[in-house]
């Protein structure tokens, strides 16, 4: 439940701190005294949207602040999740600085409003007039037969395998759609893969016939050359070959008297045999040398289909043309697997609806359920505010597409008279026909949900009298499950409360302040005299006040 609530630069407030007890907790205050500006404040901590007009003095940071006692409420697991320190008495903090930027904190862990929103709303529901609008909302509506039915785990459940169920589905879309396209382009690719496979292009093959080429168109002058070369080394005038030898043979001859050209010999044998080897190798060459004008062509005509496929596809190497020729092979097999793949997705996405229309029909099994429940409920509890033929029902309607929360439609539908058939809430009801209709929801919920607090702005608007009385009897009901915090302009309601605070506004030197206060036994008798008589409190209205009091 909510200890305190800490407010700091936020619109009239400039600081305040309240204490809130459990059970009935009643805030009471003259018109534009500010009871809505501490909804706004408390708004803010449950995660709602801020803007830089909430901040007092534009210079200084908003600071909201909220102590929740949460030992009873089972949520550990959400701490643990989020990596957040437990506390049972867990600080709440939105911070709203001058630059525009929001901060919010749990335990002084930072999180995002998305994150903070999922926690507060376990902590805290706040009715407020415009709330009542959600009684005509469909959504609102199941959500209601769902927390009454408990369906927590059943909707979670669900959730994942609509999840799974979209995911399949959309799986399925694209590759049909990736199917269609690569069956449209078979045929370019299969045309495209046959004249590059059939070009046999292998890694090296261009570099070695352009090679290939340069030695052929140019026979003639690499036969004559290596002819020159041979000549050189070896004919019958002058032989490199043969004098080499007989500088061999000469320096043989000195070695017994000179031991140390004995290395000279050897090297010069040695130059010997690399010349022969050198002379042997050359004419091989000269031998293989020839011009081959028919070689030529079919050279000239294999570089040709390279270079108009590199020219065609845009490539720069053989090595490209492969890699392209792997990749049409690649789209061809795809072409073929797509059918496979489509009819796996098929196939998972039948088990998948099956799935999800079984876990929707325990949904929709549990849900019908209640509704009688529901209905006698709601009735009673309409004919305690004073409406004694009124008639509610839930009208369910069964969808064909599966939806975040199954295949139910639920409408809400009333009179407020036995003899009227019911019918939809905001074309029948009257505005505090549906207050009453509001609370009655409220306390079937409540006691389903088990919210430690439920905050109510002026619930009781467009009621009076004796139905007043029922209506508090119902507020002060509902506290002792929940701490309710009731703002009211009913004495009626006030005199049920445990705890009375008053909102008001004081004229200081930097501007009118808004304030709150717990009241005292005296003054809480004072402030519902007032409420019954205005102003000018009579000694009748405060024995009415007394009296109210100990009604309750």
């Amino acid at each position: 439940m909510l200890t305190r609530l800490i407010i700091h630069n936020y619109a009239l407030i400039r600081e305040l701190q309240v204490d809130f007890e459990s059970g009935f907790n009643i805030i009471t205050g003259e018109t534009g005294a500010g009871k809505s500006i501490l909804l706004g404040a408390l708004g803010l901590i449950l995660g709602n949207r801020a803007d830089l007009q909430i901040l007092r003095d534009e210079n200084k940071k908003c600071v909201i602040e909220g102590h929740f006692e949460i030992e009873k409420y089972s949520l550990s697991s959400f701490f643990e999740n989020h990596n957040i320190d437990y506390e049972a008495l867990t600080i709440v903090r939105r911070e709203i600085i001058p630059s525009g930027k929001s901060r919010a904190f749990i335990n002084d862990t930072p999180v995002n409003l998305d994150l903070l929103k999922a926690f507060a709303t376990q902590l805290i529901d706040i009715h407020s007039q415009h709330q009542n609008l959600d009684l005509s909302d469909n959504q609102f509506q199941l959500k209601v037969i769902d927390d009454v039915a408990g369906l927590k785990d059943e909707l979670s459940a669900y959730s994942v395998l609509l999840k799974d169920y979209n995911e399949t589905a959309e799986a399925l879309k694209k590759v049909v759609l990736l199917s269609e396209k690569s069956k449209a382009d078979l045929d370019y690719h299969v045309f495209q893969f046959n004249q590059l496979n059939d070009a046999r292009l292998s890694e090296h093959e261009q570099d070695d016939l352009e090679q290939e080429l340069r030695k052929l168109t140019h026979a003639e002058e690499i036969r004559n050359t290596l002819n020159e070369v041979s000549d050189l080394l070896d004919n019958e005038q002058v032989s490199v070959i043969n004098q080499v030898r007989e500088a061999s043979k000469k320096i043989s001859r000195i070695t017994e008297y000179l031991p140390d050209t004995g290395s000279l010999s050897q090297r010069i044998e040695s130059c010997y045999h690399e010349l022969k080897d050198i002379s042997g190798e050359v004419n091989a060459f000269s031998e293989s040398t020839g011009h081959d004008p028919d070689r030529i062509g079919q050279v000239n005509d294999r570089l040709a289909l390279i270079y108009s496929l590199e020219q065609k596809h845009r490539a720069g190497t053989v090595s490209e043309l492969i890699q392209l020729r792997e990749s049409f092979r690649t789209k061809i097999n795809q072409s073929e697997e797509f059918d496979e793949t489509i009819s796996a997705l098929e196939k998972m996405l039948v088990i998948r609806k099956e799935e999800l229309l079984k876990t929707s029909a325990i949904l929709s099994k549990k849900r019908s359920g209640i509704f009688e429940s529901v209905r006698k409920k709601t009735e009673a509890t309409l004919q305690l505010l004073g409406m004694p033929g009124a008639r509610f029902q839930v009208r369910h309607t069964r969808l064909e597409n599966f939806t975040p929360s199954g295949l139910d439609k639920v409408e809400f539908l009333f009179s407020a008279n036995r003899d009227t058939e019911p019918g939809e809430i905001s074309r029948i009801a009257s505005g505090g026909e549906i207050s009453r209709l509001m609370l009655a929801i409220k306390a079937l919920i409540s006691a389903s949900r088990m919210l430690p607090t439920i905050v109510f702005d002026e619930i009781d608007s467009g009621i009076s009298g004796e139905t007043a009385f029922k209506m508090a009897a119902i507020l002060r009901e509902l506290s002792l499950s929940a701490q309710i915090i009731n703002i009211t302009h009913l004495p009626q309601i006030a005199g049920k409360g445990d705890s009375h605070y008053l909102v008001y506004k004081t004229d200081e030197d930097n501007g009118t302040a808004t304030k709150i206060r717990r009241l005292s036994d005296q003054e809480r008798i004072a402030e519902i005299a007032r409420m019954v008589s205005g102003d000018q409190v009579s000694d009748s209205a405060i024995d009415t006040a007394l009296e109210l009091i100990r009604r309750s």
